[in-house]
């Protein structure tokens, strides 16, 4: 599905996470826990919202299975769920993406049962943690700001992968 059928859903049932922190959570709880239960993850999810129809848990349970098909089997594929460029200005899609690391580090945290991360989990961790800092004071038509976006995005997708191969192990 894509990042504004996600939204959409989550609005209609005025959950307290985006699109971007609802993959994102469901990529850290994955990169961790590959077989971490998508019942669970739509359980924190929708903590304080109304019942969901049974055509929107099967939407949402199609998104956390698509994540978790893709971590398991093809890493070329993986993909963060952000707003597309036609869809959204720069600075949403850089919110967006703040929004995504924030919900990462949630699902790291709510499924990680390691005493501790090795030096480059550690590094990865951190540097997303940054990155719920970004800046969005960027000009709307900067090539070097959305280039900049890019490369953030492309680190963020190997670093998922990489914590993901540190934890299958």
């Amino acid at each position: 599905m894509s990042y504004m059928a996600i939204d959409t859903i989550l609005g209609q049932y005025d959950a307290e996470l985006s699109a971007a922190e609802a993959h994102g959570m469901a990529s850290g709880l994955l990169a961790v826990n590959v077989n971490f239960s998508g019942e669970q993850w739509l359980t924190e999810l929708l903590r304080h919202t109304a019942p969901l129809t049974t055509e929107t848990r099967v939407d949402l349970m199609g998104l956390f299975d698509d994540t978790q098909d893709v971590l398991l089997h093809d890493e070329f594929e993986f993909e963060l769920l952000l707003p597309d460029e036609d869809d959204a200005t720069l600075i949403e899609r850089v919110e967006a993406l703040s929004q995504w690391c924030k919900g990462f580090l949630f699902g790291v945290g709510f499924a990680n049962t390691a005493p501790q991360f090795s030096p480059q989990a550690q590094e990865i961790i951190k540097d997303i943690a940054e990155m719920t800092k970004l800046d969005t004071a960027i000009e709307l038509e900067d090539e070097e700001a959305e280039n900049d976006f890019m490369e953030l995005t492309e680190y963020l997708r190997a670093g998922v992968l990489a914590l993901r191969d540190e934890f299958t192990k």
